[in-house]
């Protein structure tokens, strides 16, 4: 990610310098930045989702400039549209580029100039939060008076960031401003003004201004209300952080944030030591690269994380129960996992955005790159059922099992999962092994990966299948052999090939 940071601002200087000028991008201060920045912090979800915003941006300011120069423009808008369609599945640029949802050309130009404003100015108003204190250094390291820039600070519920906050730093904390300058923010619609001095940081709003923080020697005192992160866990790897709830409507869209509740901190410290006991290895891989959860208090939504943003997870807490948030921290790490993989390696060629596989978690038809996911996330979710099973057996297994929480339903619906997942896995690595040797998608890397994946699985499956008939005995035992008979329903209608054993 350092390499990349560094490519881009030179691209900004060099290739884009009219454009980055105009959007007044501060690529010297992004130099100066990425210098702070230690090794480790290159891997923090905060500067990687910097950094990949800030590619995005880098991406938008060549087509800026390549549709001022366009010809064709409706020809061009209807590329730019395919591509967001395949490239941007977690960004809302299609969206903002195309609102109609439909590759409208006129208009293009200027709604292609508001996305580089906007994401110029939240890139410029992160950089100033992640190393607390820089941007005071940069003025006086450069004699530079004072250094205006615009920020919002009206909440973003998606951010789970509340109006007048602003987190600062990589470890969770942030500060909350007086409750004057929270009633001018309502009145300015969150938009405010920071003003960077070599000594102190101030927020303008109007004609007032609000102290942030004074440098005294290398000590910084802040003027607003510190809110420290809270501590789940403390790890050899750090501290894992909890961060505000996010609460969403009926109709399942981000309502407001709340404050998250010592039992919901409880709860996931409890499943994260469940995880440490019955799984040491997948606990190893778990601290490694889970560092901050938000909870979320959503009916229905299942949780999820950004590939922009590694070892941030967003678990839902409330409508789920304590095997559910066992499965969802190591469900969220796997995809972690395999996005600091995929940028490791070149797993496969091209940009196979068809949707040509079956998906069984799914169930509809998905591009390449989802059954990658799916299949790498549950012979995860498959281990971690089987461990959990083999931790529940034995002397001392039935007490350690109530003490974490679970109910003997719960170790039958883990039997049950694991063989759901291990027929699951099992269908789609048949169809990774048909895009690597017949479709000759797959690197050596994607194939080396695939063939772990398949005798993992299958070590899963020899396992846990001492409990395959106690399973189809159960209360469990039809939803197993509807999921098997969908699978071979599947097999024989989308190929490519028919199941090796039924």
């Amino acid at each position: 990610m350092k390499r990349l940071l560094g490519d881009l601002c030179l691209d900004l200087e060099n290739q884009y310098a009219d454009v980055a000028t105009s959007l007044a991008l501060p690529v010297p201060y992004f130099r100066y930045l990425g210098r702070s920045l230690g090794r480790d912090a290159y891997a923090h979800w905060k500067v990687v989702g910097w950094i990949e915003a800030l590619n995005d941006l880098v991406y938008f300011i060549d087509l800026l400039q390549q549709i001022r120069e366009e010809q064709d423009v409706p020809e061009f808008a209807a590329q730019l549209f395919a591509e967001c369609q395949e490239k941007f599945f977690e960004n809302s640029y299609l969206e903002d580029l195309f609102p109609r949802g439909s590759a409208q050309a006129s208009g293009l130009e200027r709604r292609l100039n508001q996305l580089c404003k906007r994401l110029t100015q939240e890139l410029t108003q992160e950089s100033l939060c992640l190393v607390p204190g820089l941007p005071m250094l940069w003025c006086e390291a450069h004699k530079i008076p004072s250094w205006s820039v615009a920020i919002q600070l009206g909440g973003n519920v998606e951010r789970v960031e509340t109006v007048g906050t602003m987190a600062m730093g990589l470890g969770g904390d942030s500060y909350e401003a007086p409750s004057s300058l929270k009633r001018a923010l309502k009145q300015s619609a969150g938009l405010a003004t920071l003003l960077v001095r070599a000594n102190k940081l101030s927020v303008k709003i109007g004609r007032t201004v609000t102290p942030l923080c004074t440098m005294r020697g290398y000590r910084l005192d802040w003027s607003w209300q510190r809110r420290p992160s809270t501590v789940a866990i403390e790890t050899e790897a750090g501290p894992i952080t909890v961060g505000q709830t996010l609460v969403y409507k009926e109709d399942r869209q981000p309502k407001t944030v709340a404050a998250t509740s010592t039992t919901q901190v409880t709860r996931i410290n409890r499943a994260w030591t469940t995880i440490q006991e019955a799984w040491p290895e997948g606990h190893g891989v778990l601290s490694l690269l889970t560092t901050r959860i938000v909870p979320l208090k959503a009916k229905g939504v299942v949780s999820f994380s950004y590939r922009h943003s590694p070892g941030l997870s967003f678990i839902n807490c409330f409508d789920r129960g304590n095997l559910d948030l066992v499965d969802d921290l190591i469900h969220e790490n796997s995809h972690h996992h395999l996005n600091l993989l995929l940028r490791k390696y070149v797993m496969y060629q091209g940009d196979r955005n068809q949707q040509v596989f079956y998906s069984p978690w799914r169930r509809s038809l998905r591009p390449f790159r989802g059954i990658l996911q799916g299949a790498f996330t549950f012979t995860m979710g498959a281990m971690l059922f089987e461990r959990l099973s083999t931790w529940a057996s034995g002397v001392g297994g039935a007490a350690r099992w109530k003490r974490a929480g679970f109910t003997e339903k719960d170790l039958q619906r883990a039997r049950f999962r694991c063989l759901e997942e291990v027929e699951s896995v099992r269908y789609s690595i048949h169809d990774l092994e048909y895009a690597s040797w017949h479709l000759k998608w797959l690197t050596g890397s994607g194939k080396q990966l695939v063939k772990q994946l398949a005798a993992t699985v299958e070590e899963v499956e020899q396992s846990i299948e001492l409990h395959r008939k106690a399973v189809l005995a159960s209360k469990f035992g039809p939803a197993l052999r509807k999921h098997m008979k969908e699978l071979q329903q599947a097999r024989e209608l989308y190929g490519p090939g028919r199941l090796s054993r039924a």
